[in-house]
């Protein structure tokens, strides 16, 4: 096939500065395709380095900049196959294009030339005359091309890229094994007195996910967390809770083919040998000198600091379910723990959350988490179909200023099927920037909500319009992004900062101005009384000691994993031995065991960083803070700034500064405690 007539490698076509051509996406066209764009973008390096002109900022990190650009949209086409419909062909392919790409990517950061002329910049007079972004860009493209081994010499380079090749094969590897898992265990009903205490909205979507997978005739209880953590929370029936926790938190681990535990012993291994290689004590500590943490020691500090707190918190949870549970003749178990703390907020808050339910329309919630934008940001949604779209469950909205000017496009698919991995993520199809040109951002939204039958409204959990919300403020983080150079737009900021805007956003969802208009009765259009709203702000913490052990238990395995260094590490063994030093209590299990735990094993993007949720939201708390002192949420003067330094400048200057203009202040780490309902010192 022809490569310059081939659609996946042609610039993007259509409105809104061109769309991505998903309708004439093939998939075994890929290969191919990375093959020609590869090439592309490293003759796009060779002419930077072949200039007879001196090193400047914009011959060389400016052109930097400019370069890459067919790669970078071939990438962000397979990047949603992979990620969104990784099906038929995909699994062979994807194991031939991941190390495609990790080859190329050495080959540049190993480029001799190349670093040299971006150390010109980087160390000459031309520098002190650049502006601040420039000088951040400059200084991150000669820190990066160090830190991934510029300076090494010719052996070690060559090593350094088998072990990249290598882990690229292991990280997919992981990842198809974790989506087998997810799709190949499936949990069934086949009597009706077995749905016992199941609300019947999610008895419905367990009929549908049934008929969907060819078994009309009975409910099927799927491998993901959308499933799992509404049947847990609410099934009368302790077998099959027992049954589906022990299903899902075995993902990896189930001694099969799927089997994920040698890939991490030598995920871990090659880690290790990379990091002294590169220079560094650990995996951990090449991974954090970027960030805003710097070190483990400062993140692991703050998650000590959290850790037994959040353990005396969940103890005294536990022991107010173990007297709901002593009735039944029970001692509290991991599958039992969302059953009981039901229970106990139904007595200590008379909330039930199955009278919520009927008032989260998934449709009406992403109504008010758009109206809050508009709100904060003079943003407009309009609904358009005059794009192509990859599934038909996919919608696209134009985005609009308050003027009515385009800012950019926002995708949503938020449905589970078959070939999407779990969970929730936002992506950027296309970044901000405007070096030649102004380029408007594509983003989208990916969740795994339980889609009903046919017509049938789609109801969610108080914790799914939290992650719903949480999404959405990646999505502005993008959306928002007004900055010259692509490198810095949007969500490309430290991994420990990223979470930041996100996490404040889940902020406006339990504001009375959203519930009131957004949170009304699927049936009668009531909106939700305010009775219920009150006890919902009443029992704000409950359950904190749970959420943030299950949390904090998977950040902190994650950081001794990586700070062990380079011996043999039996992850499962790891796994218990680290938590029973911790004092995990033994009724909570990690929010993310260590066979499926994608985030730090699917790629090295939160590998070491999964603390970072902690660590964002030590700035959102007190960011948030800001807000209540202002006496709304919606504050004009705040929401300004928060845009202005926050929510706009991307990664132009050190997020630390950008905190700062916007507080006024450094953080103030207590704010965390407050939220969290724990004691503060």
């Amino acid at each position: 096939m022809d490569s310059t007539t081939q659609v996946l490698v042609q610039p993007w076509r259509g409105p809104y500065g061109g769309v991505p051509p998903w309708n004439e996406v093939r998939p075994e066209e890929f290969v191919e395709s990375f093959t020609a764009a590869i090439a592309l973008a490293q003759q796009e390096i060779d002419a930077i380095v072949a200039q007879d002109a001196p090193a400047t900022f914009d011959n060389t990190i400016a052109a930097l900049e400019q370069s890459g650009k067919t790669l970078t949209r071939l990438d962000a086409l397979f990047g949603v196959h992979s990620s969104n419909l990784n099906v038929g062909p995909l699994p062979d392919i994807e194991k031939i294009v991941v190390p495609l790409e990790t080859k190329h990517s050495d080959q540049v950061i190993q480029n001799s030339g190349l670093f040299k002329r971006i150390a010109a910049v980087y160390e000459g007079e031309e520098f002190k005359s650049l502006n601040p972004a420039q000088q951040r860009l400059t200084e991150d493209y000669y820190k990066r091309f160090v830190r991934q081994g510029a300076k090494l010499s010719e052996s070690d380079k060559t090593r350094l890229s088998k072990i990249n090749q290598r882990l690229a094969n292991l990280f997919t590897d992981f990842s198809q094994n974790v989506l087998a898992d997810e799709e190949g265990y499936v949990t069934w009903i086949e009597d009706a007195s077995s749905l016992a205490g199941l609300p019947e909205n999610l008895i419905s979507a367990m009929a549908a996910a049934a008929k969907e997978k060819g078994q009309p005739a009975k409910w099927a209880i799927t491998n993901t967390r959308s499933s799992m953590d509404p049947f847990l929370t609410y099934s009368a029936n302790r077998e099959l809770r027992q049954q589906v926790w022990t299903t899902y938190y075995n993902r990896g681990d189930n001694g099969d083919e799927h089997d994920n535990n040698a890939i991490i012993s030598e995920i871990l291994k090659l880690r290790a040998v990379r990091a002294k290689l590169l220079g560094y004590e650990t995996h951990a500590h090449w991974r954090l000198e970027p960030q805003m943490a710097k070190t483990p020691e400062a993140a692991m500090e703050l998650m000590l600091q959290v850790w037994p707190k959040a353990v005396q918190r969940a103890r005294e949870e536990v022991a107010d379910m173990q007297l709901l549970a002593d009735a039944d003749g029970v001692t509290i178990e991991p599958w039992d723990y969302r059953y009981y703390a039901e229970k106990v907020r139904k007595q200590k808050y008379d909330l039930d959350f199955n009278e919520v339910k009927p008032y989260l329309q998934m449709e009406k919630l992403r109504e008010g988490m758009m109206w809050a934008a508009g709100q904060l940001y003079g943003l407009q949604f309009r609904p358009i179909s005059d794009v192509p779209v990859f599934h038909p469950d996919v919608r696209v909205w134009e985005v609009l200023d308050a003027s009515g000017a385009h800012v950019g496009l926002w995708y949503f698919d938020p449905y589970a099927r078959t070939g999407k991995r779990s969970g929730a993520w936002m992506t950027d199809y296309r970044g901000q920037e405007n070096m030649t040109s102004a380029i408007t951002p594509i983003v989208s939204n990916n969740c795994n909500f339980v889609k009903g039958s046919d017509g049938e409204v789609v109801l969610i959990s108080w914790d799914d319009a939290d992650t719903l919300f949480h999404e959405f403020g990646h999505a502005l983080h993008g959306l928002l992004s007004n900055v010259v150079y692509p490198s810095q737009a949007g969500t490309n900021v430290a991994r420990d900062y990223v979470e930041f805007p996100s996490q404040l956003n889940e902020h406006w969802l339990p504001t009375p101005e959203v519930l009131n208009q957004f949170a009304v009765h699927f049936e009668t259009g009531e909106p939700l009384p305010a009775d219920l709203l009150a006890k919902i702000k009443k029992a704000a913490t409950f359950n904190e000691g749970f959420a943030t052990v299950e949390y904090l238990a998977s950040a902190l395995v994650d950081m001794k994993l990586h700070l062990a260094g380079d011996v043999a590490i039996d992850p499962d063994a790891f796994e218990r031995e680290t938590l029973s030093e911790l004092g995990m209590p033994k009724e909570i299990v990690m929010r993310h065991r260590t066979p499926h735990f994608s985030h730090i094993f699917s790629s090295d993007s939160y590998s070491a960083g999964y603390y970072s949720y902690l660590w964002s939201d030590t700035l959102t708390a007190d960011a948030a803070e800001v807000f209540e002192e202002a006496g709304s949420y919606y504050d004009p003067q705040v929401a300004k700034r928060l845009h202005d330094h926050i929510m706009s400048v991307g990664d132009t200057q050190d997020p630390a500064v950008s905190f700062r203009e916007f507080r006024g202040r450094d953080v103030d780490t207590a704010a965390l405690l407050r939220k969290r309902g724990f004691p503060v010192d």
